[in-house]
């Protein structure tokens, strides 16, 4: 039954989002593995052979930088951090390109910060990019853009990043590479645990499962890519966890063998604009919702009224993501708002047929429209 599953899911793939881990391509010494690098690009090159898309979403050039600079640690302030990035991504991108040519393929390079995907029109921009990039014999490669990222526009990590990027482009599968053969019962370390090969229900406890180590090259470990796959999977998409060390790994993948943690799908593939709605900005503000407004979205497919909002937080601008929240603070819903916090303020529990006396005019019936509405 398992290998039916995975086979439908590698032939439905036109696709391949390919995430890989600093600590896969980094030598012992932190210099860069240039024969993983090497294995990789042969593996992408059959999988554009077999007519599909690929994408690849590489860190390692900070890992890349520390063994050009003779850096024994990872920087911990950051414009070291951001000089030692942009030493290692020259050098990264270089080795990519250099690899892929033997097999007869471009590298393009595709360096972006959050606010690529929180502003609508960036978002479709990236987008194209990539589609454009499709039609010639080119590895789109995506990476943080280390050397301006801030807190405020980072990603985190790459596996973050890679489950964005996987809802950009046509019919995916993500493969996310790790140094451990998915996700394990125990211990991977431990001979007595065990690799879980399919996991069909997300089930918060799978965390449970994960002694989560900082990375002391990368900035992830195995609970932020839960993390990701989780976000993936909301939105329809299929995720493998294979190990990145096997330089057969990804040809193993697409002849359906049984490697790695297939993660499913939950539901339904989420329509882009809804995903960049649900799960791709961050919520500028909140409004809590009583009992019948959080029954009317969830169950009956409404819109959110005025009369059905009993708080609000944040400042945010007409048109802003907020979030939906029940009254015990669980966050059920993300939409487009169509009032400003000022206004809503001034309206929080009144009948649409009271909000022109309140503001003067009635602009929207509704201050989220089911239309720009996501259920979480």
């Amino acid at each position: 039954m398992q290998d039916l599953v995975r086979r439908e899911v590698i032939e439905t793939a036109q696709t391949v989002v390919v995430k890989v881990g600093t600590n896969v391509l980094s030598n012992q010494d932190d210099t860069l593995a240039v024969h993983q690098l090497s294995a990789l690009a042969a593996q992408l090159g059959r999988i554009l052979e077999s007519g599909r898309k690929v994408v690849l979403v590489s860190s390692g050039a900070v890992g890349a930088g520390m063994g050009l600079l003779g850096l024994t640690s990872r920087p911990d302030d950051l414009p070291h951090l951001q000089a030692t990035a942009a030493t290692g991504q020259a050098h990264l991108i270089h080795q990519y390109r250099e690899c892929l040519k033997e097999h007869g393929y471009q590298a393009a390079q595709l360096l972006l910060t959050a606010n690529d995907f929180k502003t609508r029109s960036r978002y479709i921009n990236v987008r194209n990019t990539l589609n454009t990039l499709f039609e010639y014999a080119v590895v789109p490669i995506v990476n943080e853009n280390d050397t301006v990222s801030i807190d405020e526009i980072k990603f985190g990590d790459n596996d973050h990043l890679a489950a964005m990027v996987t809802s950009l482009v046509p019919s995916p599968l993500l493969v996310i590479l790790s140094v451990v053969d998915g996700l394990y019962d125990g211990d991977p370390c431990d001979d007595a645990s065990n690799p879980i090969r399919l996991v069909e229900t997300w089930d918060d406890q799978l965390n449970d499962h994960v002694a989560d180590v900082q990375s002391s090259r990368g900035k992830g470990g195995m609970a932020s890519k839960l993390t990701a796959i989780r976000t993936a999977t909301a939105v329809g998409e299929n995720v493998i966890l294979a190990d990145g060390t096997d330089p057969d790994v990804l040809d193993k993948v697409l002849n359906v063998d049984e490697v790695g943690t297939l993660f499913l799908a939950q539901g339904a593939r989420v329509p882009a604009w809804k995903r960049w709605i649900g799960y791709t900005v961050p919520p500028k503000g909140r409004f809590v919702l009583d009992g019948g407004a959080r029954r009317a979205i969830e169950e009956g497919g409404r819109s959110l009224l005025a009369v059905g909002i009993t708080e609000i937080d944040g400042s945010f601008s007409k048109g802003e993501v907020v979030a939906l929240t029940a009254d015990d603070g669980t966050e059920f819903a993300r939409g487009l708002t169509n009032y400003d916090s000022s206004d809503v303020r001034r309206i929080v529990g009144k009948q649409t047929s009271e909000i022109a006396n309140v503001l003067g005019s009635l602009p929207y019936g509704e201050v989220v429209h089911r239309d720009n509405l996501v259920l979480i």
